[in-house]
């Protein structure tokens, strides 16, 4: 009878995996916490959004911190005084920007129907030119579709703006109580690290080589990819300022929180870019000057301020930074396309020290 051992033979080798990779005490708590971590990800995302806001804010603030410790001013002084300074350039920036990129945005909406008029202007010549490849009817259909879509996308964008603070409680919740816990999270660091460490077993060599290994490379990357976006913003701003390009303080501000999403961003944040460009100047030397100013932005910050800001670089391939992008993304949103490179790097330390149980082969 053949078709036993051969049932027999696959179990085997299914036991054999299973007992190698969670055949240890280790192994099975890092499984559940990795599931439950899932599970709160996936169905309260909202809820522990603001904490996350608190802690990205926290790792942002702790080196001034400690810099101001370093330099002999008592650690509570530290504190007080970084929050401080960090709840005033959150408050000017709330009163000086957000204004501004929301007056041009709304600016620029309006000017969408004029664009639209540009544009068919633009392709109704080109059924002259090129008759063989499109018709008239052809053209004025495609940009019925395209004047439908555009019109659609402009509600979705202003619904967009005012749903992403849907009420004054998530106001308050975010201006107010994200400080607040931010202010704890610095003022009692080693204290709640303790009680965290203290719900952990005493024994647990792989979950303390993947803190060693995650926290300084988190810390990192967020204060890089924080400095990286004002940098780029910032600069970004003045450029298209000196160019004269309409709605600068809004596309510095794209173009910033673009180096977010590696690869993608820079591509995707062409496009209005572009546009503005096209729809101001057209194909004028104008236009060419822009591009190859943002052009020059673009190839300094990938190749000058990214070496510069992450001195320890993830060692992943383009495609897993792309992959895990898309994939966090798609389970968090914005949150997990901010963390999609230090998520990854997670399940790459995590694959490294997870432990493995030595099977030995029965015969």
């Amino acid at each position: 009878m053949p078709a036993k051992p051969q049932k027999n033979s696959v179990k085997g080798r299914f036991d054999g995996w299973l007992n190698r990779y969670f055949g240890d005490s280790e192994a099975i708590l890092l499984t559940l916490m990795l599931a439950g971590g899932l599970v709160i990800i996936l169905t309260m995302g909202k809820v522990v959004a603001p904490v996350l806001a608190a802690l990205i804010f926290a790792f942002l603030l702790q080196s001034p911190v400690e810099r101001l410790q370093k330099w002999r001013v008592p650690p509570l002084a530290s504190v007080i005084t970084v929050f401080v300074l960090f709840v005033s350039l959150l408050l000017a920036a709330l009163i000086f920007m957000a204004p501004l990129v929301v007056r041009q945005a709304s600016n620029l909406l309006s000017e969408v129907p004029r664009m639209l008029s540009q544009l068919h202007t633009a392709l109704m010549t080109l059924p002259e030119k090129y008759p063989q490849l499109i018709s008239e009817e052809q053209l004025t259909s495609l940009m019925g579709q395209l004047s439908g879509q555009l019109a659609v996308g402009a509600e979705n964008m202003l619904a967009g703006l005012f749903n992403t603070v849907p009420n004054l409680v998530a106001v308050i919740v975010y201006l107010v109580v994200v400080p607040f816990m931010v202010f704890f999270m610095l003022k009692d660091r080693e204290s709640l690290l303790q009680s965290l460490s203290g719900m952990l077993p005493e024994h647990r060599p792989v979950m303390s080589r993947i803190w060693a290994e995650m926290n300084d490379q988190m810390a990192n990357y967020v204060r890089g990819k924080a400095v990286e976006i004002v940098i780029v913003g910032v600069a970004t701003y003045i450029v298209f300022l000196v160019l004269g390009v309409n709605y600068a303080a809004l596309l510095g501000l794209l173009v910033g929180f673009s180096v977010v999403i590696p690869y993608i961003g820079a591509a995707l944040v062409t496009i209005p870019v572009a546009m503005v460009g096209y729809f101001q100047w057209g194909w004028g030397g104008e236009f060419m000057w822009l591009m190859l100013a943002y052009g020059v932005i673009q190839f300094l910050d990938g190749n000058v301020l990214v070496p510069l800001l992450f001195s320890e670089a993830v060692n992943l391939h383009p495609v897993a930074i792309i992959l895990a992008v898309l994939v966090f993304g798609g389970f968090w949103g914005v949150w997990g396309v901010f963390f999609a490179i230090p998520l990854a790097t997670l399940v790459k330390a995590l694959y490294n020290a997870w432990p493995r149980t030595e099977v030995t082969s029965s015969g």
